[in-house]
């Protein structure tokens, strides 16, 4: 019988770490987009981007961990039931509490990889991931405008385009569009100049001898005027904020605060473990197979089952955010009632596996 478990532990094994690779994949796809489209959104230096991919995907990967682990247990007893190998080992005495065994020998260690990254890695890359941000924004704020080529300010609302520049830094025949609640501004000078404040957190460019032209695309009514000496000041655009103090408090100071926010936070870096765990549990019966039935048969009810399960835990952290949720019940309710479903998936599939005693 040890054979055996081990031969369907290393099959088990095998299945997951290749459908987690995959899943991994298509999530670095994914969060690479965002970081590109963030970079070019406030002009990150190129030299940061790729720590910025890194530290977002380290705060993701877990939830990759529960649907591998279904995908995997239902795939590989999948294959096990239409190839009759479990059939025939249950004939032989393999029961239901040894393929139990075979499930939570792989369950465990990744629910136990589950909670390390969301209670202790995690919050440091939030907090790194913060800094690293704020570092990057300061850099692409301090970085001087590059004749001949367009550059973007304020999250995209203004561009500036300066053909030349003098020896002196002075920039020479420049254009100047600000995007405004108004309507559109674009301006024309020949001479500019490009100014940051010491702290990075200002910047202003000063236009002469030009000319500004106001108004709204599409309307009839503009507004042309000339200046000699023109200031714009640019506004900073900050990436928007998402609770990162929070994300980034420490776990364990997390459980002396008994504030509403602490526990929401507290019980969200438990949804992924949790869930992995009583996913684990519930893949088993889940995957048993009639004769004849197809060795696939049982994937979609399980991206079903994953996907009700990780809605409902995302409502239900939504409604604790806003306060429609006690703290006390918050997303335990959603592990309780799937973990319930669970026990009822087991004691329906018991009694035809009963038979088989171990």
């Amino acid at each position: 019988m040890r054979i055996l478990q081990r031969y369907i532990w290393r099959e088990l094994t095998f299945n997951f770490l290749g459908v987690t690779v995959l899943l991994l994949a298509i999530l670095l796809i994914y969060q690479g987009g965002a970081v590109l489209a963030r970079a070019a959104e406030f002009q990150y230096p190129a030299t940061m981007v790729l720590r910025l991919f890194a530290l977002g995907a380290l705060q993701n990967v877990s939830l990759l961990l529960p649907f591998g682990l279904l995908l995997s247990i239902v795939l590989t007893f999948g294959r096990l039931y239409h190839d009759s190998e479990l059939f025939a080992a249950q004939a032989c005495g393999f029961g239901t509490s040894r393929s139990l065994v075979v499930v939570l020998a792989v369950t465990v260690p990744v629910v136990v990889l589950a909670a390390g990254l969301d209670l202790a890695l995690a919050p440091r890359a939030a907090a790194a991931e913060s800094q690293l941000r704020a570092a990057a924004l300061r850099s692409a704020l301090a970085s001087p405008l590059q004749p001949g080529r367009f550059r973007t300010l304020a999250g995209g609302r203004t561009v500036v385009y300066a053909r030349s520049a003098a020896a002196d830094g002075e920039l020479e025949d420049v254009f100047v569009k600000r995007t405004t609640s108004l309507g559109v501004e674009t301006t024309v000078a020949r001479r500019a100049r490009y100014l940051v404040s010491a702290d990075g957190r200002a910047q202003t460019i000063t236009l002469y001898d030009g000319e500004r032209m106001e108004g709204k695309p599409g309307g009839a009514r503009y507004r042309i005027m000339r200046f000699a000496s023109q200031t714009i000041p640019i506004a900073m655009s900050e990436p928007a904020q998402r609770a990162e103090e929070l994300e980034s408090t420490l776990t364990r100071r997390l459980f002396g605060d008994s504030s509403a926010e602490q526990l929401g936070e507290l019980q969200r870096r438990f949804r992924w473990p949790l869930m992995t765990l009583v996913l684990g549990v519930c893949a088993l019966p889940l995957a048993r197979l009639r004769p004849r039935q197809g060795r696939f048969s049982r994937v979609a009810p399980a991206v079903l089952l994953f996907a009700l399960y990780a809605n409902l835990l995302q409502v239900a952290g939504l409604w604790l955010q806003r306060g429609q949720l006690s703290a006390s019940a918050g997303l335990w309710g959603v592990h309780v009632l799937f973990a319930l479903l669970a026990l009822v998936l087991a004691g329906s599939s018991w009694p035809r596996w009963r038979s088989a005693r171990a």
